[in-house]
């Protein structure tokens, strides 16, 4: 009730910013352009400097306006589906998550971009960030940080980080009987998008596939299925991990491992910069790497952010001189030095000067390069939400890692026959 209230909160300042953009554009006689995009609200703070720039730049022909959405992912797509069913939609671009394109371009609200950037733009980018981009043969969305799991852990606990989930294992456990620390690893237990995250990484990293969409198979209670989900609960009936870590979201783990608690924490590359704070307690004493797996399976989950343009926009090509500028390449470099976002343009990567002053883009070069998608289908949101109940019933004991995977397994399967996919 209470997210409903909100977002119908939030559509009706969006009418307003659309009547006043009207009546500013009244105002200047037709000759600057207003043009708005909905961010989730991380992304509209960090982009700030970045709007008063173009605006300055773009002085007298168009004027760039970016709302603020809500803080998490699954908010921020409910108002953005809101106002599209609404029908025009109060704003002319969208910055959206990764999993959301196959939905939004098969609803028919995104406008292709395969007119304004061509092969050789695609080419500029780094490998992990060309994923998600695309849907039956159209290129929606441009990405503006090429978000991927991490594992963060303690240079001063150890000379190298492990590879194998066994490792990880055996290495909390040594540091905790040692009193080094109150826990092995911190990552998302909570039942939302960040546990699917974990989820496909581990499911790969046991030499498994969630689902492979183009032919539907369905790997949930495969033998790496259900051994990834039985790694999972085995952390927290361990003890590796703590009983809290079914509530915790990035945030609550990137507070436990910042503070010193665990050894080991997986998120994403925004931690970076927060660990490096004064206020960290462990700032200089951090590394990245790969996520833990068998021999030859390391996965990086992606989970980037890319700006779409909606369909039915009267300002497209104004929007997308707002796209291309806040993808830039100095974009890119303000948004990685300022809030540790990782840039999508390899030339950024491969910028000397930056790479001396901060090492660690190496590293998220590593982990783009065994980067992967989650399924790419319209129904996604629904097979998220089914492993989501299956594995937080997994991490409460409530059912084996058998039970819940076959339950999880037989539900995807009836989503995909319900909506013809699957016979």
């Amino acid at each position: 009730m209470r997210e409903n209230q909100f977002i119908r909160r939030i559509l009706a300042s969006l009418f307003v910013v659309l009547i006043c953009s009207a009546g500013f554009g009244l105002a200047q006689a037709k000759t600057v352009e207003s043009v708005s995009f909905l961010m989730a609200a991380p992304f509209a703070d960090a982009t700030q400097d970045l709007v008063q720039q173009f605006n300055q730049e773009h002085r007298g022909d168009i004027k760039l306006q970016v709302i603020k959405g809500p803080l998490e992912t699954e908010a921020m797509s409910d108002l953005a589906i809101s106002s599209l069913l609404l029908g025009k939609a109060p704003f002319d671009g969208l910055l959206m998550d990764v999993t959301w394109l196959a939905k939004y371009a098969e609803a028919g609200w995104l406008e292709p971009l395969e007119s304004y950037f061509n092969e050789a733009d695609v080419d500029t980018l780094v490998v992990g960030a060309r994923a998600g981009n695309s849907y039956k043969g159209h290129l929606y969305r441009w990405p503006m940080n090429s978000d991927m799991g991490l594992l963060y852990y303690r240079t001063d606990l150890m000379q190298r980080p492990p590879e194998t989930p066994d490792d990880l294992v055996q290495v909390s456990q040594a540091l905790q009987n040692e009193k080094k620390v109150d826990w092995g690893y911190v990552w998302q237990g909570r039942q939302y998008e960040g546990l699917s995250c974990v989820y496909l990484e581990m499911i790969d990293g046991f030499g498994g596939d969630w689902l492979q969409t183009n032919v539907n198979q369905i790997g949930l209670n495969s033998k790496p299925g259900v051994e990834a989900a039985a790694w999972l609960q085995g952390l927290i009936d361990q003890g590796i991990s703590p009983r809290s870590v079914t509530n915790y979201g990035e945030p609550e783990a990137l507070q436990s491992f910042k503070v010193g608690d665990a050894a080991f924490m997986r998120n994403w590359p925004y931690a970076w910069a927060e660990l490096q704070k004064s206020d960290s307690a462990v700032k200089g004493n951090v590394g990245i790497t790969t996520m833990v797996a068998n021999p030859g399976h390391s996965t990086a989950t992606i989970g980037s952010w890319g700006l779409t343009v909606l369909k039915g926009s009267t300002h497209v090509d104004a929007s997308i001189e707002a796209v291309r500028f806040l993808t830039s390449e100095t974009a890119q470099k303000q948004l990685f030095l300022k809030y540790g976002y990782s840039p999508t343009q390899q030339r950024v990567f491969d910028d000397p000067q930056l790479l001396q002053d901060k090492p660690i883009l190496a590293e998220f070069v590593r982990a783009l390069k065994v980067a992967k998608s989650r399924p790419e289908t319209p129904l996604y949101a629904q097979i998220s939400d089914v492993l989501t109940r299956q594995l937080s019933s997994i991490l409460t004991d409530k059912k084996t890692p058998e039970e819940g995977m076959n339950v999880a397994a037989a539900n995807t399967n009836q989503i995909l026959i319900s909506a013809g996919e699957q016979s």
